[in-house]
């Protein structure tokens, strides 16, 4: 002993005294205070039958706010109590190094001197779980993740993973969304609870009843084979082959390429994606599935490939640069994302979208250390686009150009003005007219530059039928009449 209370932990296994490894048991019997993080477990219930008790701190979990609370609240009184006794014990379920908050915490009171700390494992139901499913981790290449921070813990994860600590339907229910997003609806998993125990439960269910049938408890878990394939397994595979393309050995041409170099594809390739989003119904992805619809969804997913190969073509380049990488960008874009939605991820209210945004535009301006929140706005964007931009940041401040009403009236005064305008002021007359189509657009929830591009894309979609209706019937247009060419136009409505 060196003056300061020790905390001697022990693993409870994950059933009864039977899978008490001797090591704990020796020591439970050893040490007369003892502490229990939860007197809900089989060993603890059999060994108070045998006159060993526990002081349990279930009602920490009654009391407190959250579980960083709760484990704050147990370590605080174990160091409390091994100051006053010289020496405590303090039993968990399974294995003290096996997904134990406390236990991390009581290693860093330990590394700051607090008390003296001495852990002795215990079987975890993680080693029962692979015994039962015929898994060997090693050779199988399986992992382990807690239900309750699945999100961030099973990114970019292949192959056999086992989910511990899904203690409840709510917990299940974000489990499966999760696994949604990889995996079929129809795709078979296992669920394993109470392993060790008389009433162990192994049962096979698809993931998209996995919340329906099963009834959880704290003694849970879920295994579920992901395959080789992953969202985050595809990126780093393009982000590989990208490199490989750039390197020694690799292809010429994108050795070759610069920052400035592609920035005619990356421009190409946004246009494309645009042309591929407006091959889809209007309401996409609501409405009802017409029978186009996965041709122009395959497009659409072949358009956003190759727009994506250039963020990741220019990140490559900045990285050899020593300027920053693919995963700083997305970390970046995923922090701003979280500045600018307070009303999610902070306390800020945000009744409607118009209060959305007028918070987006003041922690835009903030970030940027701007002092007009239209410095932002580039002033070479294609005009309708700067335009519609202009009237947002406007609005987001209130100053909002006007209604659908108002865009109607100001439309017709300016078209009853361009028959007198004299020829010096057409210009001017007819800038009023696009800003009152477009100040129409805002007020309907469209934006005038997609509407602008939608009707061009119709209008040469006929043009083209239109051509190919001449070419059929020997007619060339270069030197057909006018009259012939609008009588064409006009039984042209849709492509043959």
């Amino acid at each position: 002993m060196t003056g300061r209370g020790r905390v001697v932990v022990v693993g409870l296994g994950p059933g009864g005294v039977d899978l008490l490894l001797p090591a704990a048991r020796a020591a439970i019997e050893t040490v007369p205070t003892r502490f229990a993080r939860t007197t809900r477990h089989p060993a603890v219930e059999e060994l108070a039958a045998a006159g060993i008790r526990f002081e349990g701190f279930d009602e920490q979990y009654e009391r407190g706010a959250d579980y960083h609370a709760v484990y704050g609240a147990i370590v605080d009184a174990l160091v409390e109590s091994a100051a006053a006794h010289g020496e405590v014990l303090y039993a968990v379920p399974g294995n003290p190094e096996v997904a134990e908050r406390t236990v991390a915490l009581l290693r860093e009171q330990g590394a700051q001197g607090a008390i003296d700390l001495q852990v002795i494992p215990g079987l975890s139901f993680i080693d029962l779980a692979w015994s039962r499913l015929g898994v060997d981790p090693m050779r199988d290449g399986a992992h382990v993740v807690d239900a309750q921070e699945f999100g961030a813990q099973a990114a970019g994860r292949t192959g056999p993973l086992l989910i511990g600590h899904c203690i409840d339907r709510f917990v299940l229910s974000e489990v499966k969304l999760a696994l949604l997003d990889v995996i079929d609806a129809e795709h078979e998993v296992v669920v394993l609870q109470r392993l060790g125990l008389p009433d162990e439960s192994i049962t096979r269910v698809v993931l998209a009843e996995l919340d329906r049938e099963i009834e959880p408890d704290h003694l849970t878990s879920v295994f579920v084979d992901l395959g080789d394939r992953s969202p985050a397994r595809e990126y780093v595979e393009l982000l590989e082959l990208a490199a490989r393309l750039r390197g020694p050995g690799g292809c010429p041409w994108d050795a070759e390429q610069t920052h400035h170099s592609l920035t005619r594809y990356l421009l190409e390739e946004a246009y494309e994606v645009v042309e591929a989003v407006e091959s889809l119904p209007f309401d996409a992805p609501g409405g009802s599935p017409g029978a186009e619809l996965p041709a122009a969804y395959a497009r659409l997913e072949d358009e956003l490939g190759d727009l994506l190969y250039q963020i990741v073509f220019h990140a490559l380049l900045a990285e050899e640069a020593g300027a920053f990488t693919m995963s700083d960008v997305a970390r970046g874009i995923h922090d701003k994302l979280v500045r600018r939605h307070p009303h999610v991820f902070a306390d800020v209210e945000a009744e409607n979208t118009e209060a959305v945004m007028r918070n987006w535009e003041q922690i835009k301006k903030d970030e940027k250390g701007e002092r007009s929140i239209v410095a932002g706005i580039t002033p070479g964007l294609p005009s309708l686009l700067y335009a519609h931009k202009l009237y947002r940041k406007a609005a987001s401040i209130g100053l909002e150009p006007g209604t659908a009403v108002d865009a109607i009236e100001r439309l017709s005064s300016v078209t009853n003005r361009l028959g007198a305008v004299a020829d010096d002021d057409v210009e001017r007359v007819l800038g009023d007219l696009l800003a009152a189509a477009v100040v129409f657009a805002r007020a309907r929830g469209i934006d005038a530059e997609s509407s602008l591009r939608a009707w061009s894309t119709a209008f040469r979609t006929r043009f083209e039928a239109m051509e190919h209706r001449a070419h059929e019937r020997g007619i060339d247009l270069s030197t057909a009449g006018s009259s012939q060419v609008l009588t064409l136009w006009d039984e042209t409505t849709t492509p043959d």
